[in-house]
């Protein structure tokens, strides 16, 4: 696919392609209390990407971890994935999950994966049709999984970066958050961020659940003044950090990766290091 972003009407030209498959990674709760603007339906013939409960490696105690290669494998198969398979992701909050699955079939080979910008309201206010459930009917897939370790950084990799400064480190949380003047939601953790990031909050790259044109992108990167090394994002699970890497994806030539255990994992040990404002 020539753009990580597809529009509304790009997809209802494609939807009955034969390789297209529509996936929808919608949750039921997320930690920031959005609402979605549309519930009890979904893209007509899309099949559920259950983030959190397949999707995630259950064995590790932070959020939305990236599973192992044969798990995702094998979650993937289930859902009729093929390694030819053309797939849009969507969610019901505009762009929020959607990144993060963007991602992670990206990182584990993929290569024809998209989002639809805007989600599920998009599709919605274009008079496109919707169903109350996900599509069930579909057989075993044949997509073979090939994870690409730079796609994804360790805490360790961070604490030595502090002072390798090999890669940039940005932070996808609010500035808030960031600056250790707001509360984290999840109880326990201290707020303020990894020394030497850069914060960039994903919200800041968005409109109305849209990504923000590649000019208004470009604009808020060049603020950051970066050098031409990796970038990597984080934020309070590794979930919004995907949303501000898709942006800086759509205009930036950087490798970029994600800080999988994020915040909540850096905050949780008491030895690493925390800056504040």
């Amino acid at each position: 696919m020539n753009s990580p972003l597809v529009s509304a009407s790009w997809l209802a030209e494609h939807i009955d392609d034969g390789d297209l498959i529509v996936l929808d990674a919608s949750s039921a709760t997320n930690i920031s209390g959005k609402k979605p603007e549309f519930e009890n339906c979904v893209i007509q013939g899309a099949r559920h990407f259950d983030l959190k409960n397949k999707f995630s490696d259950s064995d590790v105690p932070f959020p939305n971890t990236m599973p192992s290669q044969e798990q995702f494998q094998q979650e993937a198969r289930n859902l009729e994935i093929n390694n030819e398979s053309i797939i849009v992701v969507y969610d019901n909050l505009g762009l929020y999950n959607s990144p993060r699955v963007w991602w992670m079939l990206k990182s584990m080979g993929h290569k024809n994966i998209a989002v639809l910008d805007g989600g599920l309201s998009a599709w919605v206010h274009a008079g496109l049709p919707t169903s109350e459930n996900h599509a069930t009917d579909y057989a075993h897939g044949n997509f073979t999984a090939e994870f690409t370790l730079r796609a994804v950084v360790a805490m360790e990799e961070v604490k030595a970066n502090i002072l390798s400064k090999q890669f940039t480190l940005i932070d996808a949380r609010s500035k808030g958050r960031f600056d250790g003047t707001a509360p984290e939601p999840r109880e326990g953790l201290s707020s303020g961020h990894v020394p030497g990031s850069s914060n960039v909050p994903f919200q800041e790259v968005l409109s109305n659940g849209f990504m923000k044109s590649e000019e208004e992108l470009s604009a808020i990167f060049d603020k950051l003044k970066l050098e031409v090394k990796p970038l990597v994002f984080s934020c309070g699970s590794g979930l919004t950090a995907c949303i501000t890497l898709l942006a800086a994806e759509l205009v930036l030539p950087n490798q970029l990766a994600i800080y999988d255990g994020s915040w909540t994992e850096w905050a949780s040990l008491e030895t690493n290091l925390i800056e504040k404002q």
